[in-house]
């Protein structure tokens, strides 16, 4: 996420690998042969496994069912999708966008909302929409970083399983996430077949996966709601900084556990896995015609420069800054893909290199100030969402003369949001 957070965990890797240190205790993990099988307790199967088939064929069979339960009341003419990045405290400037979106008077409802590490922590309030707006504003930018985590000494980060405690993120998202809210969300689900959808790591298998959040909630017990918390928790919970998040499985009336760490560690953004639209296409789901698909990329997409110490705490850092930098881009370019594909409108928002506002630490609280402001202003104007991936060649008209230095930024869209 950060560099600081960076620079310590890489630290302390390297402190470990060379001192070989001891482990927390744990449940056996759930083993690869059974990962299917495996289920939390009193609730449904509410995950998929998207790097596999049958994962795939679960996820398309439930958006089958769904739609064909809903088809007696006629399923929408257009469908919205929003997908939410990582980023860390980066997320105030898709919070200032979704606010600012809302001021404009131009933000639809979506029909998908996906959100990966600070973008699932948005994602429910995206959801239900504009009246959760100064539940974001709020967040975003009067949150402090010791509303966020609780630093562990050097000994107690270096010998548990992360460098900070988040107990104060857990609370803070307890606070938000009630009973009340998870009603809200299943009825979103269950009434009008919405979808919220979170990606975490599973870093024992080390595989993504998606939690139907909706179905989560449509149970509406107490072991749900606790699900819901954790499953957002755990989306943000950055490899060696914070620690993992545990969960409890049963097989064959065993007791199991899966470690799961942030959804970043696997993929920046998402929107959909483009063997799930083939599959749809197979069994005959119903297609909507209109559909767009907008992308918030908390991240800048300019080459971030800067002089690099010769140490090797200091290079190691920079190259998992780059290999972050590197993945978002991709992950930008693989929905690109989809989208085209699978005849979905792309329309990609980030922070430009024109923002400028020093960044001091982590959870800065101005910084994420100054940054909602930014993407709140842009948004109430009219936000122009880039129709391409940064680079794109199609970005560029194809009877104009191609100029070296436009391939390697950004072609804004002339056409503003409506």
């Amino acid at each position: 996420m950060q560099n600081t957070f960076i620079r310590r965990s890489v630290l302390i890797l390297s402190v470990c690998l060379l001192t070989a240190c001891s482990t927390l205790e744990r449940k056996a993990a759930v083993p690869a042969s059974d990962l299917s099988r495996a289920q939390i307790a009193g609730l449904p199967s509410s995950r998929y496994l998207i790097a596999t088939t049958a994962g795939i064929n679960n996820f398309v069979d439930d958006v089958k069912t769904m739609n064909q339960r809903l088809s007696k009341q006629g399923l929408d003419s257009k469908s919205r999708y929003l997908s939410l990045s990582g980023g860390g405290d980066n997320g105030a400037f898709g919070a200032g966008l979704l606010v600012g979106w809302s001021d404009n008077g131009s933000r639809p409802e979506f029909n998908l909302v996906t959100g990966i590490s600070t973008g699932a922590l948005i994602a429910p309030f995206a959801y239900l929409g504009k009246e959760y707006d100064p539940v974001l504003r709020e967040v975003y930018t009067q949150t402090k970083p010791s509303d966020i985590f609780k630093s562990r000494g050097f000994l107690s980060g270096f010998f548990g399983d992360g460098l900070a405690d988040t107990t104060p993120l857990y609370q803070l998202i307890s606070k938000q996430i009630t009973p009340d809210f998870l009603q809200k969300v299943a009825n979103e689900y269950n009434k009008k077949g919405r979808w919220l959808l979170i990606g975490t790591t599973n870093i024992d298998a080390g595989t993504p996966v998606i939690w139907n959040m909706g179905q989560i909630a449509s149970v509406g017990t107490p072991e749900s709601l606790e699900l819901f918390r954790k499953i957002l928790l755990a989306s943000a919970s950055i490899p060696a900084a914070f620690p993992p998040v545990m969960f409890d499985f049963m097989i064959d009336g065993k007791e199991f556990q899966e470690m799961h760490v942030d959804g970043g560690a696997s993929t920046q953004v998402f929107l959909y896995p483009s063997a799930a639209a083939a599959r749809a296409k197979e069994i005959g789901v119903k297609r909507i015609t209109d559909r767009q698909a907008y992308i918030i990329r908390n991240a800048r997409l300019d080459v971030d420069w800067q002089q690099t110490e010769r140490r090797t705490l200091s290079i190691a850092s920079r190259a998992i800054s780059q290999l972050i930098q590197a993945q978002g881009l991709g992950d930008l370019y693989r929905i690109y893909n989809i989208t085209q594909d699978d005849k979905v409108g792309f329309n990609l928002a980030y922070i430009g290199a024109d923002f400028n506002y020093p960044h001091v630490e982590e959870f800065d609280t101005k910084y994420m100030q100054a940054l909602f402001d930014y993407g709140y202003q842009r948004a109430k104007k009219g936000y122009e969402w880039n129709k391409y991936p940064p680079g794109y060649r199609k970005s560029i008209e194809a009877d104009t003369e191609v100029k070296p230095e436009l391939l390697n930024s950004p072609t804004p869209s002339k056409k503003k949001l409506k």
